[in-house]
């Protein structure tokens, strides 16, 4: 579960601590006041995509941390086998942004992705861009996969198709017309000796630049270098360097004879001097080995020259260059393979095509075996849901061939008595699709080990009743997992265990963003203000105290009835 999230300098929130609960949790407040932000926030710590946009105005830094408890066994494995340890079954993660954009896991540095793959084993987040991806029929065929455990069979399906992919491609460049065919290969094989002829060498414009730069500032070189040498070995009227650490030396080993405790210090001057006498020596063998001809910086640029035109024919760097010419060496071989190999490729091709047939014939019967049993739990879960008249079923087709698979799998819906069931998109409103969605969600949800569910807005477009079931579903989910939600209905906020405030003040012409847990009578009067707004009446506060008490009940009813 996720314990415990700490937020500092981002956008209007200038520090917060959060608490959560581990059953059903709910954010509250009046729009605008950072709900979005907390999410965005989760969403960050977690490996998502933020901007120094998002750091607080008139600070340099943002940092994220999200502590996680009791994990599971085999979170716990999966998160070692990425090289990271998990002591007394917690994890903690954090993210700062800034001039170093930090990642680490349990105090040690990650990456972004890291932190996106150990989110995936953590949380599901829920939110708008779900209830839009449900409204696109390619997204379908995902649901029925994961809940039918079926990636096994997309997985040799795939295998399959890639390699009936490759022999494909393979054989159609050896079967390309004629003409087409002598064109590519004359202009391969020019590339090819145009790239060779060169012999390029990894690293090389990195030493011809710095080669360049040597020669270009010859005279400066050997002014620095003549002028160093000069400082340490004095000059006819004038000691250098080493001859005065010689004194020097000299001095402090007589002065070890009267004073005992000069001795380490003489012995310590001695050492510098013989280094110094060394360092000398060595500018002298630098000074005699600088050698800049003119006619050498000549050779350079043109070497450069050519090394900047194959760039921009052919990569962006010397290695890339290399990395293409071996690519277009091996399309070269196939163009030039003979009809031997043609009839290899046409051979393996028939080879393999029942074997990817197969592949698909079997995950596609295994969706449409899945897809019965799919939509009969997703129906159950809509006839809670405050949808009794519900009918769901599934159009399914085919395709060609594509990388997953050969189905064309679209869910169909109809929420009132006498109306065939049609496309999500053409009669869905946005209160069904959020119920559509969170049915999914629960239904999904039993097939993973995820400890966090968080909801963003998943009421949106629903009032009455029917918000009142997504909040009692809500709170059934949380017996067996965290539920992290934000809302706007007093319906479902009723029936959190821990109740959060989000609210904005202004300070020193500043805006904060508030994160505050809620006890007893400060929830009453949140519900009222959800329920009637900021006009707190008697009657706002005794409906939001009946709506609790209800809210109550009903939990009791339903954990009776299950």
């Amino acid at each position: 579960m996720l314990s415990q999230l700490y937020i500092k300098n981002i956008a209007v929130i200038s520090e917060a601590v959060i608490d959560f609960d581990p059953r059903f949790n709910v954010f509250t407040g009046e729009t605008g006041a950072g709900k979005t932000i907390l999410v965005s926030a989760i969403n960050g710590v977690l490996g998502a995509r933020l901007t120094k946009d998002i750091i607080r105005s008139g600070e340099d830094s943002a940092y994220l941390s999200a502590l996680f408890t009791k994990l599971p066994q085999q979170v716990r494995e999966k998160i070692e086998e990425m090289g990271f340890e998990s002591k007394d079954d917690t994890l903690l993660i954090s993210r700062e942004l800034g001039a170093k954009n930090v990642c680490k896991v349990n105090g040690r540095p990650a990456t972004v992705q890291i932190l996106r793959e150990i989110a995936s084993l953590l949380i599901d987040i829920h939110g708008q861009k779900d209830n839009h991806r449900l409204l696109d029929p390619e997204s379908h065929i995902s649901y029925i996969d994961e809940f039918g455990s079926l990636q096994g069979y997309l997985q040799k399906y795939r295998v399959l198709y890639e390699e009936i992919l490759d022999v494909k491609h393979r054989l159609e460049q050896i079967n390309r017309k004629d003409r087409e065919k002598e064109h590519l290969v004359d202009l391969l094989t020019y590339q090819i000796r145009e790239i060779e002829s060169a012999q390029l060498k990894p690293g090389e414009e990195e030493e011809l630049t710095l080669r360049r730069d040597q020669i270009a500032n010859a005279e400066k070189i050997i002014h620095l270098l003549s002028s160093s040498k000069q400082l340490l070995d004095g000059e006819e009227e004038t000691a250098g360097i080493v001859q005065l650490f010689e004194e020097l030396t000299g001095n402090l080993s007589k002065l070890s004879h009267f004073l005992p405790q000069m001795e380490d210090l003489a012995l310590k001057m001695e050492e510098i001097s013989y280094e110094i006498s060394d360092c000398s020596g060595d500018l002298g063998s630098y000074l005699d080995s600088v050698d800049y001809q003119p006619q050498e910086l000549d050779m350079i640029e043109e070497r450069l020259d050519l090394i900047y035109k194959l760039k921009r024919k052919y990569g962006n760097s010397i290695e890339e260059i290399l990395q293409y010419l071996e690519k277009i060496k091996v399309q070269l071989d196939q163009l030039t393979l003979s009809e031997e190999k043609a009839e290899q490729l046409q051979a393996e091709y028939l080879r393999l095509k029942p074997l990817v047939q197969e592949a698909a014939d079997n995950l596609t019967a295994q969706r449409h075996r899945t897809a019965k049993e799919f939509l009969s739990r997703v129906k159950r879960e809509l006839e809670f849901l405050n949808m009794p008249s519900v009918r769901l079923s599934i159009t399914a087709g085919r395709s060609g061939w594509k990388p997953d698979g050969q189905d064309e799998l679209e869910f169909l819906i109809s929420s009132n008595v006498g109306e065939e069931p049609k496309p999500l998109a053409k009669i869905a409103s946005g209160g069904e699709l959020s119920r559509v969605m969170l049915s999914i969600k629960n239904v999904l949800a039993e097939k993973d080990q995820i400890g966090t569910a968080i909801f963003d807005e998943i009421d949106t477009g629903v009032s009455g009743k029917a918000a009142q079931k997504i909040g009692l579903k809500l709170k059934e989910v949380s017996g067996n997992r965290q539920v992290i939600c934000v809302t706007h209905l007093a319906q479902v906020a009723v029936f959190a265990d821990h109740h959060l405030l989000i609210h904005k003040q202004e300070q020193n012409g500043r805006t904060y963003t508030h994160i505050d847990f809620l006890d007893e009578s400060q929830r009453v009067k949140e519900i009222a203000r959800m329920i009637s707004g900021d006009n707190l009446t008697d009657t706002a506060i005794k409906n939001a105290e009946e709506m609790l008490a209800l809210a109550s009940g009903e939990e009791q009813e339903q954990k009776k009835a299950d």
